[in-house]
Formats: C-alpha cells, sequence, structure tokens
C-alpha cells in the first residue's frame, strides 16, 4: 500500500501526517467536570498506548477543569467544542492541544473569527469534524440525505470559512454509522485535499460489533492509503479502543505495539481450558510494549509445531503443559492450575533476556 502523502499538523509535539505513523486516539467517557476521574482515565489510556485523548467540554464547568487535567495529562489533549464559542476560548486559554469543532455551529462570523485568531496565535490545530447525524439541512435537502458527497461538500465548507481566514492547521473528518458511507466519503475527501484525515466509524457498536465494523471500515482506508490518525469507537471502556486500533494496524503491517497473541480456535481434541488460559496470557500481558509472538495451542501433539515460528508458547492437554520456544521444548508443567504461573515465568525470563 503507498500512504497519501499529507501535511504535517503538530498537537502538543505529537506529529500527524506525512511520514509520522497512523496515531492512535480515544475519547473520554468520564464527566470532564470530575477532574480525578477524567486524569485517571487518560492516564489509562496513554498507558495503553493512546497518543491523543478528545474530551467532551458541553459546559462552562467543565471548560474551567480542563487546565487542571491538561496539567497532569501525559498525552495531548483535543476539546470537542460545539455550538458555544467561548467554550472554545476556554479550552485554549486552558492550553488544551487541540479543538475539534464546526466552525459553521458556533456563532456567527465574528465568533468564528475570534476563535481561529486565537488558535492560529497558540499554534493549536482545529479538526473539522462533519458527522453524518448532524449535517446542514440545505445539504440534507439537496443531496437526499447524509450521502458521502453531503458530508464531503460539509467539510469543504467548513475548510473554506477557515482558509478565508489564513487558517490551514487543519485536520478533518468524516464519520458516520454506516461502514460503506464513510470509506466512500473519506475517500472523496482524500482525492479533494491533502489535509490529514482522522479516520473512525462512529457510533459503530459494543464490543464484538463494534470492533468488526471499525476493522472493515479502517481496514479497508488504511489499505488505500487514507487515513493519519484514528480513533475506534466503542460502546465500552474507551481502553478497550486502544487494543483494537493496535491489532488494525499490526494486521496491515503499519505499527505494532506489544505481543501478538496466536491461539488456536479449540476443537473437540482439547483437553484444558484453553479460552481462559488464552484470556489469561493477553490480560497479563497487556502492558508490555515490547513486540513478540506468544502462542496459546490446546494440543500438545501438534502445538508446539503448528506455532513453530512463535518467539514463546504453550501447549496443554491432560494435565501437562509444554512450554516452547520457537517449536522446541523449553519444559514441562503438570497440573493445570500450574499452566498460567509457570508459563508467566518463562515469559518474564524470555522479556528479561531480550531487555538485557
Amino acid at each position: 500500500m503507498e500512504r497519501k502523502r499529507t501535511r504535517v499538523l503538530d498537537v502538543g509535539g505529537v506529529g500527524i501526517g506525512g511520514d509520522n505513523p497512523v496515531r492512535v486516539q480515544s475519547m473520554c467517557n468520564t464527566d470532564t467536570r470530575d477532574v480525578l476521574s477524567t486524569v485517571a482515565q487518560i492516564t489509562r489510556l496513554a498507558e495503553a498506548g493512546c497518543e491523543i485523548v478528545r474530551l467532551a467540554v458541553p459546559d462552562d464547568k467543565a471548560a474551567a477543569a480542563l487546565a487542571a487535567i491538561r496539567a497532569d495529562s501525559p498525552v495531548p489533549l483535543i476539546a470537542d467544542i460545539h455550538f458555544d464559542h467561548r467554550l472554545a476560548l476556554a479550552a485554549l486559554e486552558a492550553g488544551m492541544d487541540g479543538l475539534r469543532i464546526n466552525p459553521g455551529n458556533i456563532g456567527d462570523e465574528s465568533k468564528v473569527d475570534t476563535v481561529v485568531r486565537a488558535a492560529q496565535e497558540r499554534g493549536v490545530p482545529i479538526r473539522i469534524g462533519v458527522n453524518g447525524g448532524s449535517l446542514e439541512k440545505d445539504l440534507l435537502h439537496r443531496h437526499g440525505g447524509p450521502t458521502p458527497q453531503a458530508m464531503v461538500e460539509s467539510g469543504l465548507r467548513h475548510v473554506a470559512m477557515l482558509e478565508r481566514r489564513g487558517f490551514s492547521n487543519i485536520k478533518i473528518s468524516l464519520k458516520t454509522s454506516s461502514v460503506l458511507n464513510t470509506i466512500a466519503a473519506y475517500r472523496l475527501m482524500a482525492a479533494r485535499v491533502d489535509y490529514p484525515l482522522h479516520i473512525g466509524i462512529t457510533e459503530a457498536g459494543t464490543l464484538v460489533r463494534g470492533t468488526v465494523k471499525s476493522a472493515v471500515g479502517l481496514g479497508i482506508l488504511l489499505w488505500e492509503g487514507i487515513g493519519d490518525t484514528l480513533r475506534v469507537s466503542l460502546t465500552h471502556d474507551p481502553v478497550a479502543e486502544i487494543g483494537v486500533a493496535y491489532e488494525i494496524l499490526r494486521a496491515l503491517g503499519l505499527r505494532q505495539r506489544g505481543p501478538e497473541i496466536i491461539a488456536c480456535p479449540t476443537c473437540g481434541r482439547t483437553e484444558i481450558n484453553l479460552i481462559t488460559l488464552a484470556e489469561q496470557v493477553e490480560e497479563a500481558l497487556r502492558g508490555v510494549e515490547e513486540v513478540f509472538t506468544v502462542a496459546v495451542m490446546g494440543c500438545v501433539v501438534n502445538g508446539p509445531g503448528e506455532a513453530r515460528e512463535a518467539d514463546i508458547g504453550i501447549a496443554g492437554g491432560r494435565g501437562l503443559g509444554i512450554i516452547f520456544r520457537k517449536g522446541e521444548v523449553v519444559r514441562k508443567v503438570r497440573g493445570d492450575d500450574r499452566l498460567l504461573p509457570e508459563f508467566m515465568k518463562e515469559i518474564e525470563a524470555f522479556l528479561h533476556e531480550r531487555r538485557s
């Protein structure tokens, strides 16, 4: 795949576009007015690999909390603003690293002027966030609904508002819950502008459904070279979005973070609780950043051979576990209750060797 060349933006020290890697973002679902809870969630997101976090700023109390949140955040923060230009100005005053707005819904021309000038003075980028559920009425009427063409026209309309004011520190998103409409909209926009594109399938759904829709939609766009930063939107703990995002990027060979878990799907020959064991291994390794492959197999006869290329693995059956590296048996473990702790000891030894 060949990545579409886009302009480079700086969001709080994180480069977006150009030769920068596709960045992983998320959004807090805490009450922004609750500083401690919000900072705690931002910290958890950062530990999972999130590089930029967005916060809803629905009112003055939320805006008043931004400075304290920003002071304790380990990653750049984006303020999500709707309808009230004063909140955008307050977010900039609080030191936020980016704004997500639709310039057309924050007030009249003078208010747009004020926000753009303040962002320009601080070198803060603006994301124009077009959403299929909130398009302008004239575009819905002309196009017969929230079509990809309507979304692109809305985005370009807002880009023009900023460009007329000499502002080009812009990235664009065109999100809808329809995978096919989202793909079509981004293809059209990518052919029209060289601004960085933030991609995502909005309102994708719960963990499994949202993961599938996001993987299909974002995977296709990324394979076509479209997308400079992404968010996987799940009706779930936002920390889960980060793992899904990195697995999408890993599958396409774009980025890697943490171990890749290889596990057989189980069958009638499986004689241990492989599903639980695989989930426990995955959870135990969640905070590990090193890239390597871990196999969790359910057959002591074929497991090591089937996962021969794994850096380290375990295969279990009938109360016996075989721990192996690159298909070669390291040692045996007896007792189902010892499989996980003994395997984790081997992984820790493996990581210690790599790190030293």
